[in-house]
């Protein structure tokens, strides 16, 4: 039987109270959190070849296209913890060939180490319950070098220096963007979401970002396994607010900001299908593929969204221009039905977020050593995100 918070010491840090809530079953804290993959593409998970080939079977140039079965992937992401209802970054800086949803890496037979993220991203902090968590992408202004980094790496033998990123150039005069995500929890099913990105070059930068919501595919697969749901559904509220349908999870709702350096975002829909037209040649199920948002925002195909406002994933298109060492901050919520505030983007968003980071410095001053150096508790504190960070979902 679940204790009430009689159990809980009242000396006990905030994070500390959360963390003995969600072991007695009070709150349950760790429903959400970072437990969306960076790569689930070219894994095991997601083998059906015949000869178990993984890293051929599904490549990194299927991964946008093609709908996974057993997980997720994203950039600097967040969902449930059975990865339902997944949220995370896209990015377009105006050169690459591709929206950037995901990272990239060598398999194994393309590095001359074996399979090799070649990203620059960092775990900056988080807490063991998640209430507070942050996290950064380095995005370069250039064309990312997908084709160089896998040609480099395979010419070079097992003696030879990785190519890493940095090599490349991409990041000469400090021509890139500085993403910064971060999630505060002001209850267990009210996640703050602020998104910060910093030019850090001589001049001024447009990206093209997305904010992306959707629901893993649970409902393509005959439901003869575990978790199978009917499809659930994203629908548009209004011009920047999605409510989102599951049978299992329940109601949320999503609502962005209104108007970010007096730029508004555009709400964008699609399914997450699978793109059988582009990877086998054979005519497509669905209109509204997981692809929809590269083929617009990159290619230019409007027909490829889903003008109705519904489907399986949506994003909040914003085009920004960001001048040279300036920075903007994008703030969205996900809520439950019976978690919604009053107004889910208000004065008071920003101070929920500084107070999840004071709990985290307080609940980590009792935890490491009062005898370390400022630089020293700073590593500490990022390792401890890396580990919390790398608590990901695998079915």
């Amino acid at each position: 039987m679940a204790q009430t918070n009689d159990a809980i010491p009242r000396n006990a840090d905030a994070e500390s109270r959360r963390l003995i809530e969600d072991v007695e079953r009070v709150k349950n804290w760790k429903r959400w959190g970072p437990y969306l993959s960076e790569r689930q593409w070219s894994t095991v998970r997601e083998d059906y070849s015949p000869d178990g080939s993984s890293w051929d079977y599904f490549p990194h140039d299927h991964a946008r296209s093609r709908a996974y079965r057993w997980g997720e992937d994203g950039l600097l992401g967040f969902c449930d913890r059975e990865c339902r209802l997944c949220f995370a970054v896209a990015l377009w800086n105006g050169k690459d060939p591709i929206l950037k949803e995901r990272l990239f890496g060598l398999t194994g037979p393309e590095g001359n180490h074996g399979e090799d993220v070649k990203e620059c991203y960092y775990y900056l902090d988080s807490t063991p319950t998640h209430s507070y968590c942050k996290a950064l992408y380095k995005y370069p202004q250039a064309e990312f070098p997908y084709c160089k980094l896998v040609e480099e790496n395979r010419n070079r033998g097992r003696n030879a220096d990785e190519y890493e990123l940095i090599d490349t150039g991409v990041f000469n005069d400090e021509r890139y963007f500085d993403v910064t995500a971060e999630y505060a929890k002001n209850g267990p099913d009210d996640i703050l979401i602020r998104l910060t990105i910093a030019n850090r070059g001589p001049e001024a930068a447009e990206l093209h970002l997305l904010p992306t919501l959707w629901f893993r595919n649970t409902w393509s697969w005959g439901c003869k396994h575990e978790g199978c749901t009917l499809k659930p559904r994203l629908s548009r509220t209004g011009p920047t607010a999605v409510v989102t349908d599951h049978e299992n999870l329940g109601r949320f709702h999503w609502v962005v900001e209104e108007s970010v350096n007096g730029v508004s975002p555009e709400l964008i829909f699609t399914d997450n299908e699978t793109n059988d037209e582009r990877l086998f040649n054979v005519s497509n199920g669905h209109r509204h593929v997981k692809d929809a948002f590269h083929q617009y925002i990159v290619n230019g195909r409007a027909e490829a969204i889903d003008s109705r406002g519904f489907g399986t994933k949506a994003a909040a298109y914003y085009r920004l221009n960001i001048p040279a060492g300036g920075q903007v901050t994008v703030r969205m919520r996900l809520y439950a039905d019976e978690a919604a505030p009053a107004e889910p983007i208000d004065d008071r968003f920003d101070a929920v977020i500084r107070q999840r980071i004071a709990e985290a410095d307080e609940f980590y001053g009792h935890k490491l050593r009062s005898a370390l150096t400022p630089a020293q508790r700073q590593v500490a504190r990022q390792a401890f995100a890396g580990l919390l960070w790398s608590k990901q979902f695998y079915h």
